[in-house]
């Protein structure tokens, strides 16, 4: 600093005042230089006001007005771009063009932006070429190789490197990483494992139940790996049925009707799995489906007695001798190895034991005599029992009508009883009575 006042005068002293005053500039209150006695930081802060003076060394009187001045820091290139928020994540569906945009990543750098090129940052690549790029200035990075296939590799890591200086030599840099996931899309067909499935089942299992499953991989995940399951074709289509697990990604085939090992012993189906989610920009991979060869063995089982009639029913007169042949109920072994076949009485159901059944024929025959007016409905149960495994039983209810015969007289009520003796001594009747009498009886067997 100084001041018009004559320069030689030993009265002059500077003094100097403001922002950091004392403690980061100091004045020569001789010769008014000032110096910084502290390393400065532009970064913590880039200007300083401060406040010079020259007054009268011994009363510290001003001698001139203040006069006021600004330092500026000026900047050097000394930090480095920082990237804040990484590393980095992104996702990218697979599949996807030349020049797809990915994400945008950014760096910092504490140097004065407007002074030189301290910050003016260069991005770059350092690891992840081939398959990405990224624009030096913007930061934007790109697929760099088309058709990236998810099911070779799904996840890359690229490493970018922004430098300030423009990217000169002699620049700071400063590097962050980038994983970068591809995205799944639905370019896989389904694939059965094998191109032939086999399966037995026993002729008896219970509608519904699952009697196999098939499963068609898919090399895409989510959604897109989703199938659905049909049978298109084959000799079983009305008998078996086949649903989709959307948590195994397989089908169930299932039995719809009854089987019969001796009607046939083995069908035939033809599954398709086909993708349920098409994503029409892969259409061309297509079609989205495959089909299956299903062989189902029907495995013989040991059936019981079948009768010839789920019921019968018999009628037999009241007056039918004993041991007479009333009916006759047939059943018959479905197996191929048929086994003889005996009958007999479920006495629980004829609990008086007025029936009995041929053990071999089935032919019912009279044990007791019968009344229609005490009973005319009979209902008794048939067992059929095979003779090789006595485990095979079958049951029929049999239904016999007793039919009416004329082996009732008339009998008198009490009231007639009273009309023949109410005129006498029991016994003593006169004509007229012998004759209304004569004419009841006669009425009463023409109604008979």
């Amino acid at each position: 600093m100084h001041t018009d006042l004559d320069p030689g005068s030993k009265k002059i002293k500077y003094i100097l005042s403001g922002d950091g005053a004392g403690t980061i500039f100091q004045i020569n209150d001789i010769t008014g230089d000032i110096h910084a006695i502290k390393r400065l930081d532009r970064e913590e802060k880039a200007e300083y006001t401060l406040t010079a003076q020259a007054v009268d060394w011994e009363t510290n009187k001003p001698l001139e007005p203040p006069s006021e001045f600004i330092i500026k820091v000026q900047d050097i290139n000394d930090n480095a771009p920082e990237f804040l928020n990484g590393p980095y994540h992104a996702t990218v569906p697979e599949m996807s063009i030349l020049g797809t945009s990915v994400t945008n990543v950014t760096a910092t750098d504490a140097d004065d932006p407007v002074y030189g090129n301290s910050a003016k940052l260069v991005y770059s690549i350092l690891e992840g070429q081939p398959y990405f790029s990224i624009e030096p200035e913007t930061a934007i990075i790109k697929t760099a190789l088309p058709n990236m296939d998810r099911e070779a590799k799904e996840e890359y890591l690229v490493v970018i490197q922004a430098k300030d200086m423009g990217g000169h030599s002699g620049g700071l840099s400063g590097t962050t990483t980038l994983t970068v996931t591809l995205t799944d899309v639905n370019d896989n067909p389904p694939k059965f494992a094998q191109s032939l499935y086999h399966f037995s089942v026993p002729e008896d299992v219970v509608l519904g139940t699952a009697i196999g499953r098939v499963k068609a991989n898919d090399q895409d995940i989510g959604e897109n790996a989703q199938s659905s399951y049909d049978i298109i074709d084959g000799d079983g289509t009305a008998l078996f049925e086949i649903t989709s697990d959307a948590q195994a990604q397989d089908g169930i085939i299932r039995l719809r009707k009854p089987l019969d090992f001796e009607t046939k012993k083995s069908y035939t189906l033809k599954v398709e799995a086909a993708n349920v989610h098409i994503d029409p920009r892969f259409s061309g991979r297509g079609p989205f489906k495959d089909t299956a060869t299903v062989k189902i063995v029907v495995e013989d089982a040991d059936e019981p007695p079948v009768f010839s009639s789920p019921t019968y029913l018999l009628e037999v007169h009241e007056n039918a001798a004993l041991n007479s042949v009333i009916g006759q109920v047939t059943a018959r072994d479905p197996d191929i190895t048929a086994s003889p076949i005996r009958f007999s009485i479920d006495r629980h159901t004829d609990l008086e034991r007025q029936f009995n059944i041929n053990a071999d024929d089935g032919k019912i025959t009279l044990a007791t005599p019968l009344d229609r007016e005490l009973s005319v409905w009979h209902n008794i149960t048939i067992i059929a029992t095979e003779i090789r495994n006595h485990s095979q039983i079958s049951r029929v209810p049999v239904a016999i009508k007793v039919l009416d015969v004329n082996d009732n007289a008339p009998e008198f009520a009490s009231e007639y009883e009273a009309f023949l003796c109410e005129n006498g001594k029991p016994g003593q009747v006169n004509i007229s009575m012998l004759l209304m009498l004569n004419m009841f009886v006669y009425n009463c067997l023409i109604s008979d």
